[in-house]
């Protein structure tokens, strides 16, 4: 599953830069996650990098992109282009 930043961001651009995928960037009014491209750092680390920095805990799971672990393990090596 995804993860997504609710309107509690504070735009403090501590979560951008610990994204091994480069699923989040500056959106409109406040940091946004793609799903595309969100692993929950599956494949990179043992748990999501920005939910361990986010200082207002505002990045819940995304209820509207379910995915396993196996999904997530399989977009991972998609982007990374490891087998």
């Amino acid at each position: 599953m995804s993860l997504k930043i609710t309107d509690d961001c504070i735009n403090c651009d501590v979560c951008e830069p610990e994204c091994p995928n480069g699923a989040i960037s500056q959106g409109e009014e406040i940091y946004v996650i793609d799903p595309n491209l969100c692993t929950e750092c599956v494949g990179h680390y043992d748990e999501p990098q920005c939910q361990q920095v986010c200082p207002v805990d505002c990045i819940p799971l995304d209820e509207t992109h379910v995915e396993s672990k196996d999904e997530l393990m399989e977009k991972y090596r998609k982007l990374t282009g490891k087998a």
